[in-house]
This record gives structure tokens, C-alpha cells and sequence, in this order.
């Protein structure tokens, strides 16, 4: 890994962590990312307990609208989260921005189970997304800078499995807790961990060293939109937004496109075993990332899940005109390298940015992506009749893969040369 600068000099080392503090700041950052992938989920499985409360019985219709309602404002409050908590990591400090971040979601998702109205409702579900973005900049900021070199990657790709893990939990609180205001109480657990991470957890040395120098007080947005670094920007919001918005597209639709190779019968089973095998290949995938990045070097493992993902898109969705087994062994290939991009990924984008911007670039790259990614999950819809079916769609969307594959080969060293001059 090449060596990170701020303003012409080279940043200072973290001074050794014990193996024990360590541990209690994986845990504090795994545990807090897990439930937010909880948190984020946990509206749509007590949907329709959530909706007799509230409103009585509804048409199907409408309470498919309300869902999208609530979906759509918790993702833009995730994604308004992730860049706000990022310009505040950068001015405040990690350890500081990391447990509001937590304590955040926590909070109005314990209020999201008070509210009598749907409009408390979708207040409450906007600010914890608000929070839960927080945590996943925050949290990988703050491992990045203090984690000791030879095994971050590894750290950072077992993090990136901790939202999709908080996603099946969800389910088990479902299981466990038929009440979805006594379900959505789960918010005492985030506060809890804020508390003990107010106690037990430090402030990055890297953030320190550049906070105590007066010179390097200017405001993180400012020096963000330089030109200095533009073309880190570019090349980071890229490189996560097309991986971004190929992965969620195809893990909106892909149900949808399994029933359409099946005819003569609801494909119930077929569908959920293609997004059982979708969900436990990008988590076997996560977590082995950092082994790969550590084996390849970053750049030549972001170019293999590119090619592998942009590959595998094709075989699956132009060759496949019948439902068979072969269809669970191709998903599960793609859905490795989804996962493994997003470990890989959130290892490389951090590092593109020196420590004054480094939070605040990163809630930028990970979240303008989602903007463009609801476009793109709508869009499939709309260009089905005109292509043809769910695949030709599918495939016109997987063509980001390459648009990212050829970022990464051409702009990778260019940002690198442009770092190392910042």
C-alpha cells in the first residue's frame, strides 16, 4: 500500500493497540453496523402488523405504497446520513461521530415504536436511516486509520458483512417478538453501545495528529471540492457507485427474473433459494475479501470482481432461457464477488483521501451511488416491455460493471499519482 500524505506530509503511524482494546472496537463497529442492517429492515417484516395498528385494514395496493413510502425515506435519510456524518467525523473526531452516529438510529428507532401516526413514523424511520449511514462511514473510517496495516483488509472485509447479517436478524426479532413496538425497543441495544463506546474507546491518532496542527483547520468541503482532489472523488464515487448500482439492481429484479423463466407454476421455492444463494454467497464473499486483497494487492482484486460480476451477468441473464440447477451455481458465483467487491471497496476508498477529508470523501463515494441506485432499480421495470424481458434488462444494467473495471484499470494509478501530490 503506498503511503498516505496531508498536505505534503506523511501521516503519522497509530501508535501499537493492545490485542484486548482491539477486540472491543471490532465488536463496538461489527455490533453497531449489525444493527443497522436491523434497523433498516425492520419496518418492512412487521409491514403489515405496522399498517393494522395504524390505519386498519387497507387494500394490498395501498400498502404497497406505504412501504415504498417508508423504504424510499429511509434510504434517503441513510444516504443524506453518510455524507453529513462524514463532514462531522472529519470537524469532531471519529470515536465522537461514530457514537452519535449510533446513538442516533438507536434513539428514534425506540421512537419509531412510540409514534401513533404514520408521519411520526416516517420522521423516525428517516432519522435512523439518517444514523445507520452514519455508522457504516464512520465505523470504516475509523478502523482504516487505526488498524494495523497487515491485517486491515482483512478486518474491514469481515465489517462489510455485519450489515447483511443485521438484514437476517431482522427476520429472527420478527420470530421472537410478535409486537412490533415492543419489536422496534431493539434500539436499546445501539445506545447501550454507545455508552460503553464513550467509555472504553479512543480518538484515532491519525485525526489527532492532523487536528493539533492549526493549519489544518479548513473546512473538509472545501478542501474536498479542490481541484487537488477532484479526481479522487471521481474516481472513488465511480468505482462504489457502478458496483453499487449493478449489485442492487439485479438484487431488486432477480426474483422477478427467476418467475419469468418458470411458467407453469409459482416459483415460490426457485425464488427464494436464488436469494438464499445470492445472500450467503456475498457473505462468504465479504468475508473472505481481505484475504484476497491481501494475496492480489487492492487493485487487481477490484479488477477481478468487476470482470467476474460484468462475466457472470451475461452468462446468467442471456443464456439462461429456462430455469435449472445451473442457475444456483451462477448466482452464487456473481453474488462471491459482489461480496468481495463491497470488502474490497470499502478497504480502497478511505485510503484514496488523506486524513482531513478522508471521512467526509467517504460518505460521499459510498452514497451518491445511491441516488442513481433507486433510479436504476425503477428503470429495470420500465425497460422490460421495451427490451424484451428481465434479462435483457438486467444485462443493459450490468454493463456498469465495466464501466467500473475501466475505472479502476485507468483511473486507479492516476488517482494514486494525484494522492501522492495532494
Amino acid at each position: 500500500m503506498s503511503t498516505l500524505t496531508i498536505d505534503g506530509q506523511v501521516a503519522k503511524p497509530q501508535t501499537s493497540l493492545s490485542a484486548t482494546y482491539k477486540v472491543v472496537l471490532f465488536a463496538i463497529c461489527f455490533f453497531s453496523t449489525t444493527l443497522g442492517g436491523s434497523v433498516s429492515t425492520l419496518m418492512s417484516v412487521y409491514l403489515p402488523v405496522v399498517v393494522k395498528d395504524l390505519q386498519g385494514t387497507v387494500p394490498a395496493d395501498e400498502i404497497n405504497a406505504i412501504s415504498g413510502y417508508i423504504n424510499a425515506i429511509f434510504i434517503f435519510g441513510w444516504a443524506f446520513g453518510g455524507f453529513t456524518w462524514g463532514v462531522i467525523s472529519d470537524k469532531m473526531g471519529r470515536k465522537k461521530a461514530l457514537l452519535l452516529a449510533i446513538g442516533s438510529y438507536g434513539v428514534f428507532t425506540i421512537l419509531t415504536g412510540l409514534m401513533p401516526t404514520w408521519w411520526g413514523v416516517l420522521l423516525c424511520r428517516f432519522f435512523s436511516g439518517f444514523g445507520v449511514g452514519g455508522v457504516l462511514v464512520t465505523s470504516i473510517t475509523l478502523v482504516s486509520e487505526v488498524w494495523p496495516a497487515k491485517s486491515k483488509a482483512v478486518i474491514i472485509g469481515i465489517l462489510s458483512i455485519a450489515f447483511p447479517v443485521g438484514i437476517f436478524s431482522a427476520g429472527l426479532i420478527n420470530l421472537i417478538v410478535s409486537s412490533w413496538r415492543s419489536g422496534f425497543l431493539v434500539g436499546v441495544i445501539p445506545l447501550t453501545l454507545a455508552l460503553i463506546g464513550a467509555l472504553v474507546l479512543n480518538e484515532s491518532e491519525n485525526w489527532l495528529n492532523y487536528r493539533n496542527d492549526i493549519a489544518n483547520r479548513e473546512n473538509p468541503l472545501n478542501k474536498l471540492l479542490s481541484k487537488n482532489h477532484r479526481r479522487e472523488l471521481i474516481v472513488g464515487s465511480l468505482t462504489f457507485g457502478t458496483m453499487l448500482i449493478g449489485l442492487w439492481a439485479i438484487f431488486s429484479w432477480l426474483p422477478t427474473w427467476v418467475q419469468s423463466l418458470i411458467t407453469d407454476h409459482d416459483a415460490a421455492k426457485e425464488r427464494g433459494l436464488s436469494m438464499m444463494c445470492m445472500g450467503m454467497g456475498g457473505l462468504t464473499g465479504g468475508f473472505f475479501s481481505g484475504w484476497l486483497v491481501n494475496l492480489l494487492s487492492i487493485k487487481r482484486s477490484m479488477v477481478i470482481c468487476f470482470a467476474v460480476c460484468a462475466g457472470m451477468s451475461f452468462i446468467l441473464f442471456k443464456t439462461n432461457t429456462t430455469f435449472s440447477a445451473a442457475v444456483y451455481i451462477e448466482i452464487i458465483i456473481l453474488a462471491l464477488f459482489f461480496g468481495a467487491s463491497q470488502g474490497v471497496l470499502s478497504a480502497y476508498i478511505p485510503q484514496l483521501f488523506s486524513t482531513g477529508i478522508r471521512a467526509t470523501a467517504t460518505g460521499f463515494c459510498f452514497n451518491i451511488g445511491r441516488i442513481f441506485t433507486a433510479t436504476a432499480v425503477l428503470f429495470v421495470g420500465v425497460l422490460v416491455s421495451t427490451l424484451g424481458g428481465y434479462g435483457n434488462a438486467l444485462i443493459i444494467f450490468s454493463l456498469v460493471f465495466i464501466v467500473g473495471l475501466l475505472v479502476v484499470i485507468f483511473g486507479h494509478e492516476k488517482a494514486e499519482d494525484m494522492k501522492q501530490k495532494a
